[in-house]
């Protein structure tokens, strides 16, 4: 079993910061490509941003400029550090790692609440 575990999700006022976490644990031996997916209420769920084993990174035009994506491969976690947050990015904010043999792993979820 592969066990996806998100944290850092909270409330915070608009124009803050939060720094979201991801580990992926279990019967996984390597991970590709990893990212952060978000759903708002009554929406999608879409790409907020993605990063593979290289270190290249992808993100939402919504997103650039604000959120930055790393990761640390010996670790199997990825971070979401998030700044100047907007109302528009409250959402559940979920995590997705990708095996090598393009197996798909979702958490559970993480809110995040931008809100004064």
């Amino acid at each position: 079993q592969v066990q996806v575990v998100e944290s850092g999700g909270g409330l915070v006022q608009p124009g803050g910061s939060l720094r979201l976490s991801c580990a992926v644990s279990g019967s996984i031996y390597v991970i590709n490509a990893m990212g952060w997916y978000r759903q708002a209420p009554g929406k999608q769920r879409e790409s907020v941003a993605t990063i593979n084993r290289s270190g290249g990174t992808n993100y939402a035009d919504s997103v650039k400029g604000r959120f930055t994506i790393s990761r640390d491969n010996a670790k199997n976690t990825v971070y979401l550090q998030m700044n100047t947050l907007k109302p528009d990015d409250t959402a559940v904010y979920y995590c997705n790692a990708i095996s090598n043999d393009h197996s798909h792993y979702w958490g559970q979820g993480t809110q995040v609440t931008v809100s004064s």
